[in-house]
This record gives structure tokens, C-alpha cells and sequence, in this order.
């Protein structure tokens, strides 16, 4: 039953994914790498990471849709569907907010509500993190991945003197 409720959501995206590039995603630009030249960069760097993500996976980078992957990188979630839930709700706990998001988190707490401890638990741990939502990544493709993390995993904190 679980196969076919994922199905049904994977068709959704499918037809969705698209509109949300062309209508939420107007102003941006796809990225200037490839995932060829991702693996060109330093060991340690994001672009490197990043590189090595799609060839583990065998992903292709989606025009538009770089991000995304980085934030799989950033926060650890997987790549499974509940895992893409979870990681809109890490995103809402982050501060983002768009139609999409919230479609994707309605519809996958429908579809799939056996997962809804964990999604409340990714909701926290985005608002436990510095917002990076926001980010462009691209431009930070040099930087030391685990520095990258870390600073994006500590919350602002007020420092008082």
C-alpha cells in the first residue's frame, strides 16, 4: 500500500516540479557547473560534496533546482520520499514559505502520516539552525563543506556584553 501511495506522490512532483520552476523560480538561473566539473573542486569544498552526491545517487542537477540538493547535503536528510517531506518541513522550521512547500507538506502528511513524528522532528531541528533557505549556494561551491555545516547547524545566538 505504502508503494503505491509513494507512486501516486511521485506523480504529483512530476507534474508539479515543473510549474513550480517556471512560476516560483522565474528570476533564477540555472547553475554554471555540471556535475562533471562539481567533482573538479577541491576534496573537502561543497562543490566537491555536491559532485559526489550525484554520482552516489545517480541524480542529474535539475535547471533551477541546485539548491535544493545542497540542502540534502546541509541537513542530512535522505532522498526517499518521506525524506523530501521531511525536508520541507526542516524548510518551513527554517523560515521558508511558499505554495509549494505547503502543498508538499499537506500532501505527503496525508499520504503518508506514519511519518509525521519525524516531520515534526525535522520542523524543529530547521528552527534550530540558522535560516540558509535563502542562500546561493553556487557562489559558496569553494567553501570547506564541514565549516559550511557546522556554521549553518548553530542557531543565532545573541552574544551580550
Amino acid at each position: 500500500m505504502k508503494k503505491l501511495r509513494v507512486r501516486f506522490l511521485l506523480f504529483v512532483y512530476d507534474k508539479t516540479q515543473k510549474l513550480y520552476r517556471k512560476y516560483f523560480k522565474k528570476k533564477k538561473r540555472q547553475w554554471r557547473f555540471t556535475e562533471k566539473q562539481l567533482l573538479e573542486f577541491q576534496e573537502d569544498s561543497l562543490g566537491r560534496k555536491l559532485g559526489e552526491f550525484y554520482r552516489k545517487h545517480g541524480f542529474s542537477m535539475i535547471p533551477k533546482m541546485e539548491n535544493h540538493d545542497v540542502h540534502h547535503l546541509i541537513t542530512g536528510c535522505g532522498t526517499h520520499f518521506e525524506d523530501e517531506i521531511a525536508m520541507q518541513f526542516l524548510l518551513l522550521g527554517n523560515g521558508k514559505l511558499n505554495a509549494h512547500l505547503l502543498a508538499a507538506i499537506v500532501l505527503g502528511s496525508l499520504i503518508l502520516p506514519e511519518y509525521f513524528r519525524d516531520y515534526i522532528r525535522a520542523y524543529k531541528k530547521g528552527k534550530n539552525m540558522r535560516a540558509f533557505y535563502h542562500w546561493d549556494f553556487e557562489a559558496l561551491l569553494w567553501q570547506n563543506f564541514d565549516h559550511l555545516k557546522d556554521f549553518i547547524q548553530q542557531k543565532n545566538t545573541t552574544v551580550l556584553h
